[in-house]
């Protein structure tokens, strides 16, 4: 598995956090299952931390118990994942997006001059961030061990949110055929998947999900990390306090499974070929 740079295109991965009731407990995890450092912002960040792995930054992490006034009792968001997509113009794709049907979850806001930031909930339901970068460009390596190696989208609204995306942040939409769903890792045949740019240029994937997630899951975007053995992988994460929810399993793309960290955050696992 090769380290790789993510494609800098219009409306792809630019960047992921962690948004967690735990953050030290999540430190932990992460830090010995995937090699990750994790360093404070301080208060003028909110206490916003930049996780690297070998130097390189490749996320974030922040406590859904600090507020923008300060510490609350009670978590202000689901601990989750979240993917941005990479925009040049923030407030014309938050424009874009409302006219199209998205709502915004978190208002555009600049981070410094570091860049501009926003949180959407797509069409289809599925939450999804928006980057602008100004001095920071995001993930800044990718594709190996310990690192992000994928990105897609798990709609339960294909037509909705291939629309969504085509028209607001630009993706070039390549449809796989019947043959090639399994792209989508662990799809069924014949589920339509698509990515942003096709083969070796693709930035990400959209999944039509809606027949093979639990009834009620809504639409939600997942990111897949890098592992040198993901059998080994498995059993570090169930030693501290993680949970397999399914997997692993043979794909032509790697051997996978999907793991929530012990707060609940889902993300999966990946062995490539």
């Amino acid at each position: 598995m090769p380290e790789q740079k993510l494609n800098p295109i219009q409306g792809g991965p630019i960047w992921i956090d962690l948004s967690t009731h735990d953050l030290d407990g999540a430190q932990r995890f992460y830090s010995e299952l995937l090699g990750w450092s994790f360093q404070d912002g301080g208060e003028e960040f909110g206490h916003y931390h930049t996780i690297t792995h070998e130097g390189r930054a490749i996320g974030g992490a922040m406590s859904s118990l600090m507020g923008p006034d300060g510490p609350t009792e009670e978590p202000n968001g689901p601990t989750t994942w979240t993917v941005y997509l990479r925009t040049s113009d923030i407030a014309a794709s938050v424009s874009r997006a409302e006219s199209a049907g998205a709502q915004v979850l978190f208002p555009p806001m600049d981070v410094s001059d570091l860049g501009s930031m926003t949180v959407l909930s797509d069409p289809a339901g599925a939450a999804v961030g928006l980057w602008q970068p100004g001095t920071f460009d995001g993930i800044q390596a990718a594709a190996a061990p310990g690192l992000p190696c994928w990105f897609e989208c798990m709609s339960t609204d294909y037509d909705a949110s291939e629309a969504f995306y085509r028209d607001v942040l630009d993706w070039d939409i390549a449809r796989m055929g019947e043959d090639e769903a399994e792209q989508s890792e662990d799809a069924p045949p014949g589920v339509r998947y698509a990515t942003h740019g096709a083969g070796e240029a693709a930035a990400a994937g959209l999944c039509e999900a809606a027949s093979f997630l639990p009834e009620g899951t809504p639409s939600f975007w997942r990111v897949y990390f890098g592992a040198e053995d993901v059998d080994a992988a498995l059993l570090t994460a169930t030693r501290l306090g993680g949970t397999v929810l399914d997997g692993p399993m043979d794909s032509p793309f790697g051997r996978l499974a999907t793991v929530a960290d012990p707060q609940g955050a889902s993300f999966q696992i990946i062995q490539a070929v």
